[in-house]
């Protein structure tokens, strides 16, 4: 039993809820009065409510995101009609902006606003207490990160051996980016890196070997960065991976020496390009300089094993069809493992909306708010790149077509263009851009590439066997039996302890 539940329902089983940890790691009495339980978005809200309900709780703490808010505005309404004195306390960074039409806050009792660390323990006090606060939301403001007690003791054994373990070594960014949350959070503030380093150690000790850090500007501060990657070199191990969001433009000569040390597959690179157009560059807010973007990625790239994800986003005020796609291009010369084609979506509270008359920015109302249309890209061309991102992730990103991908656009000078050919081709002969077997998109691919673009039959089912086989695989799709394609020779297979589409990139690469 416990007074105190602290809950989410999470995206998928493998996250986990690192603010709610900070929640019970901040509770200091009253910890052993709280319990954490988590749930997937997908699980049934009676038989979640009953796991709370069976805590007997007083107070029930829900943490609330773009991706469960849905579920969870369900779970309340519930709850109130199943156990409408149990206190129900709302956070988190879907209902910290704009709440006031929200349902799920007109039903619960309280909402704390931004960083609940410490503000919800004093909530959880005065109402245990009886102390009832004169206002329903209660702004959190900004904690001294020097009160904020680090939550990395609460993973489990479970956790370590089954989720992402998140951690952070600095909260905030600054950047104002009119489209992120983050642009809201200034300044950067860093945690005391002798007692973060602490913490990493222990972790690492109770076995934790992927860490997913979740720093906006990892390479900001450049003393902390090194000793982090310092830290993790001096340990280093087959199965390490490390995760880290970069600025895409600050990348000096100390910090590129200590990441060559790092052996292929250890290190991810998440670096938000969002857009090589100045002017849309400039109308939301984002600076940077795309001659030392463009040199740090070709010195990853050549020089070091680093997984790179670049992240590009469509629907951005004064970005055309054309103007993306060029950038697209761009950053395909670059050559990183993947490109995450993002749409644009409508946070709340980010100032993006300032937008919306002039470039007739149309967002649905609805999680995860994504853009349906603006003054230079209508619905049905919003659809098109939807389609495009979702067959781009499937075929580029994914690592299974590494050597068939490039022959897409070899003939052409834009790999944009070709790629968007490619998705209409593919949505009219299958209608849909999910459950699409392996085998069937080789063959599709197949099929495209000799029948649509007239390439050499023989060389192109070379090139799709050669992917096919990379990863171990030894059946032969039907489309393939006609051509003497030898088996791979057999290689000492090796289980790779890094994530599994990280480990393909490597594999080619090798």
């Amino acid at each position: 039993m416990a007074e105190i539940v602290l809950t989410t329902q999470n995206a998928r089983y493998w996250h986990s809820a690192f603010g709610l940890r900070y929640l019970l790691a901040n509770l200091q009495e009253l910890q052993s009065r709280a319990t954490l339980l988590e749930f997937g978005i997908k699980d049934a809200t009676n038989e979640v409510l009953e796991a709370i309900l069976s805590q007997q709780p007083v107070i029930v703490g829900i943490g609330v995101y773009i991706w469960n808010i849905e579920q969870a505005t369900k779970l309340v309404a519930d709850l109130k009609q199943v156990a409408p004195e149990v206190i129900i306390v709302l956070g988190g960074p879907e209902v910290s902006y704009e709440w006031d039409d929200l349902p799920i806050v007109a039903q619960a009792d309280y909402l704390i606003t931004g960083e609940g660390d410490i503000a919800f323990r004093e909530l959880c006090r005065d109402l245990l207490a009886g102390r009832k606060p004169l206002g329903k939301v209660i702004p959190a403001g900004i904690p001294p990160l020097t009160e904020v007690q680090l939550p990395y003791e609460l993973y489990t054994t479970e956790d370590i051996q089954h989720r992402v373990i998140y951690v952070e070594a600095s909260r905030g960014c600054p950047f104002t980016c009119e489209f992120c949350l983050s642009s809201l959070e200034i300044p950067v503030r860093q945690f005391e890196l002798e007692q973060f380093l602490a913490q990493m150690q222990n972790l690492f000790d109770r076995g934790a070997r992927q860490f997913k850090f979740v720093d906006r500007t990892f390479n900001l501060n450049m003393r902390f960065g090194q000793s982090i990657l310092q830290f993790f070199l001096d340990r280093y191990e087959p199965g390490l991976f490390l995760h880290f969001e970069m600025i895409p433009d600050r990348l000096p000569e100390s910090l590129r020496e200590m990441i060559q040390q790092f052996p292929p597959g250890v290190l991810q690179f998440e670096i938000g390009v969002q857009t090589f157009n100045p002017e849309v560059g400039k109308l939301i807010s984002r600076k940077q300089n795309v001659d030392k973007l463009e040199d740090n990625f070709r010195f990853l790239r050549k020089q070091t094993g680093v997984h790179i994800h670049a992240d590009l986003i469509v629907g951005l005020p004064g970005e055309t069809l054309e103007s993306f796609g060029a950038g697209f291009d761009r950053l395909v010369g670059l050559n990183p493992q993947e490109i995450q084609v993002g749409i644009l979506k409508r946070l709340r509270g980010t100032p993006i909306t300032r937008h919306d008359a002039e470039w007739e920015m149309r967002y649905s109302p609805h999680p995860p708010y994504e853009i349906l249309s603006n003054r230079l890209l209508d619905f049905a061309t919003m659809q098109r790149m939807r389609r495009f991102a979702r067959y781009w992730d499937l075929i580029a990103n994914s690592g299974n077509f590494t050597e068939t991908c490039t022959a897409i656009w070899e003939q052409t000078d834009s790999p944009f263009t070709e790629f968007l050919r490619l998705t209409d081709w593919l949505y009219q002969q299958i209608e849909r851009t999910h459950a699409i077997p392996l085998p069937r998109l080789a063959e599709l691919l197949f099929n495209f590439l000799t029948q649509v673009q007239q390439l050499d039959e023989h060389s192109i089912a070379e090139r799709i066997w050669q992917d096919y086989t990379h990863g171990g695989r030894e059946d032969r799709p039907q489309f393939l039996r006609k051509f003497d394609l030898p088996l791979p020779p057999q290689k000492k297979k090796k289980q790779s302890k890094i994530p599994a589409r990280q480990a393909r990139h490597v594999a080619v690469q090798e």
